[in-house]
């Protein structure tokens, strides 16, 4: 009974995972180094969402994002917390664009928020 349960909630978590991601709910944009080398990635802040929501970045190589939030009353924040990356963001955001600049010193996966 009990790997039967285990199973029945692997498969669900399996099957959540795959619908956001079939509706567009993960977005992920991987950085294209420029001619400069620099990654530059332009994203968007709304209530509650960031767009896009998953990143991929080269370890090592300075990352420009460039980032607002759509109008609203909803205030909104961008903040990485990685010290053993390099990484300490917490900028609070506006309609008007704002480049973060950072270069990230160790591979991982690094939430945003």
């Amino acid at each position: 009974m009990k790997r039967m349960t285990v199973s029945a909630i692997f498969l669900a978590i399996f099957i959540l995972c795959f619908a956001l991601a079939a509706i567009g709910q993960i977005k992920v944009h991987k950085a294209v180094v420029d001619k400069d080398g620099i990654q530059r990635v332009n994203m968007l802040a709304g209530n509650y969402f960031f767009d896009p929501n998953h990143i991929v970045v080269k370890v090592d190589v300075p990352v420009e994002i460039t980032i607002k939030r759509e109008p609203g009353i909803t205030p909104h924040d961008f903040v990485i917390k990685e010290p053993e990356a390099g990484i300490g963001i917490s900028e609070t955001l506006s309609t008007e664009p704002k480049i973060i600049q950072f270069t990230p010193k160790k591979p991982g996966t690094y939430p945003f928020y």
